[in-house]
């Protein structure tokens, strides 16, 4: 296949362009390099590096191309600023992605993969964990966002005949993310313990979250390309880990001693969040493999790597 992956210098998408090429698909990466890194570009991509925002520049990109498949990554992802922001949020996340779906249109596209998000999607839950069915209530511009985008996107299929799958990811962790600024909590623990400095944990630490492994989420990705039709996912582990188990763990296989610390709770931050993903694992076989401790194990591998070559 001929696929475009939008983003795909950046933490997941990278790992996604991985997963493709692996299998001999032909990749093109359209990214704006504004928090991808050009180390993640797989030397076997094309690159085109610009902007979502840019409509004549997304549409340049795919004329003449004859993408098969459009897998969009690109977000912009900072909660905050998108509290912030929130035009700034919907300029990237919605006008964005309407540029991308009609450049579709315009080149006969006729796949288009979706990363969206679990978390930010069902806000505080009503039953755990959450399926697919679960009312949508978003407490954030990056939330409303992305479900704004999966309504497009059932808009394009209905009216234009776009195919759509759609992945609603719990918290991703891995190699290659970013431990700064609005990072996961695990990146930012790993990368501070190697570094002697002291993680501090949110509140009391019970926040929990459904936490689930890059590679784990570019397999969901590969399995995307071969589903037949449109449909709506959850990716994710069904296990529900809090923030103290995963500072415990991470110092155990950093070595660390630094001792547990806790600061000032967020304001508005969601208590609990869990998937279930049962959905996918009957439509494609797809399922969570890597455990928690594995995971974590080699995530700080990448971090120790990173942080020795400097």
């Amino acid at each position: 296949m001929n696929i475009l992956v939008t983003g795909g210098a950046g933490f997941i998408g990278s790992h996604v362009v991985d997963a493709y090429i692996a299998l001999g698909h032909s990749v093109t990466v359209l990214d704006n390099l504004s928090t991808g890194k050009e180390r993640n570009l797989n030397p076997k991509a094309a690159f085109a590096k610009g902007d979502l925002r840019d409509a004549s520049f997304v549409t340049g990109v795919l004329s003449g191309k004859r993408f098969d498949v459009v897998n969009h990554h690109a977000a912009q992802i900072d909660v905050r600023r998108s509290v912030a922001d929130p035009a700034f949020d919907a300029a990237v996340n919605i006008v964005g992605v309407l540029n991308l779906l009609e450049a579709c249109l315009k080149n006969g596209v006729g796949r288009f993969i979706f990363s969206s998000t679990g978390g930010a999607i069902y806000g505080e839950q009503d039953y755990f964990p959450a399926d697919e069915l679960h009312p949508t209530r978003p407490i954030s511009p990056y939330g409303i966002a992305k479900l704004t985008t999966e309504h497009y996107l059932y808009y394009y299929r209905i009216v234009h005949g776009l195919n759509s799958v759609i992945l609603r990811y719990g918290n991703i962790y891995g190699p290659r993310q970013n431990p700064e600024g609005e990072a996961g909590v695990v990146a930012i623990f790993a990368s501070r313990f190697l570094a002697g400095e002291q993680p501090v944990i949110n509140g009391d630490g019970k926040q929990t979250r459904d936490y689930v492994f890059v590679g784990d989420v570019a397999r969901a990705n590969v399995d995307a390309l071969k589903y037949d039709g449109s449909n709506t996912f959850n990716i994710g582990t069904g296990i529900e880990t809090d923030v103290n188990r995963i500072f415990n763990v991470l110092r155990e296989a950093t070595g660390s001693t630094r001792p547990v610390q806790h600061g000032e709770a967020k304001k508005g931050e969601q208590m609990r969040s869990l998937l279930t993903s049962e959905k996918i694992r009957r439509e494609t076989g797809w399922k969570a493999e890597v455990s928690l401790e594995e995971g974590l194990r080699r995530t700080v591998a990448y971090f120790r790597e990173v942080k020795f070559r400097g």
